[in-house]
């Protein structure tokens, strides 16, 4: 897309387990009328630079936002319908939620809320000095700075052990192993974790699989955009090629390939290494 640029910076090595590279962006024209924010193994942040930034579930109405926060989730959002052009972007783990937000993931799940209303004064005095700054890196050094005097290892404590395992296993399979067979390497029943798993995170441990395994097909189209459907499909653990599509519909509200007409590459769809290294 001509005139989009993109800033990125790795984070401070005390926030790599909570916050991807800090990463901004700016268009010389128009933003995209439309852009999907697919759903993925991460929460988003982002705070505009100028103009508020138009969020809508499907078939619900705009909410404007000049920071915000969006959970994790298993369908696309509607980004867009404002004339805002340029912001700051990170993606969040969900330890992130009770380390650096102060509450569990569940809280933030399949919504989008105001960072204000999360934060309070300290959400809106970054945006206000962000918009002010006259370079990325001094962008950069501010939101690090409020995330360092905000970390505490305390809340990650609360997260019961059995439960933070089985997120990282099914990040690390990409969303390929059973329930059943996590269920058994936890040493629970499949209804106790489903439970506990659900009441942490917002997404059932089934519908989290097929966010992971969604992510990871997304993730080789951005990098590969020619590969064949078929060969997605198989490579990602799909039945076939129908199987997939149907899973893209579902999830991302359209095809594949109509996802890749309309808006690849798209800046909300930016993905920095160290989260493409995991869609791999």
């Amino acid at each position: 897309m001509a005139g989009l640029e993109h800033h990125t910076r790795p984070v401070h090595p005390a926030l790599r387990p909570y916050v991807g590279d800090l990463s901004g962006y700016a268009y010389g024209g128009d933003p995209p009328d439309l852009h999907r924010g697919l759903p993925s193994r991460h929460l988003t942040l982002v705070i505009t630079l100028d103009e508020p930034l138009g969020i809508a579930w499907p078939g619900a109405p705009v909410e404007k936002f000049d920071a915000l926060v969006g959970g994790l989730h298993s369908t696309a959002v509607h980004v867009g319908a404002t004339p805002s052009r340029s912001g700051v972007q990170l993606a969040l783990t969900p330890a992130a939620a009770r380390v650096l937000l102060g509450l569990p993931a569940v809280e933030l799940a399949s919504t989008v809320v105001g960072l204000d209303d999360l934060l309070g004064r300290p959400a809106r005095v970054l945006t206000e000095q962000l918009r002010e700054a006259p370079t990325w890196d001094a962008r950069f050094d501010l939101l690090e700075r409020l995330f360092l005097e905000r970390w505490t290892d305390d809340a990650a404590q609360e997260t019961r052990p059995e439960v933070g395992w089985a997120w990282r296993r099914l990040c690390k399979t990409g969303g390929t192993i059973g329930v059943q067979q996590l269920a058994t390497e936890v040493g629970w029943s499949r209804r106790h974790l489903t439970d506990r798993f659900t009441a942490e995170f917002g997404l059932a441990p089934k519908v989290a699989a097929r966010v992971l395994r969604f992510e990871r097909a997304v993730g080789r189209l951005r990098r590969q955009p020619a590969t064949r459907l078929a060969e997605l499909s198989a490579t990602f653990g799909y039945a076939d090629q129908a199987h997939l599509t149907r899973e893209w519909q579902a999830i991302a509200g359209c095809t594949p390939r109509q996802w890749m007409v309309e808006e690849l590459p798209n800046v909300q769809d930016f993905v920095p290494a160290w989260v493409a290294e995991s869609e791999v």
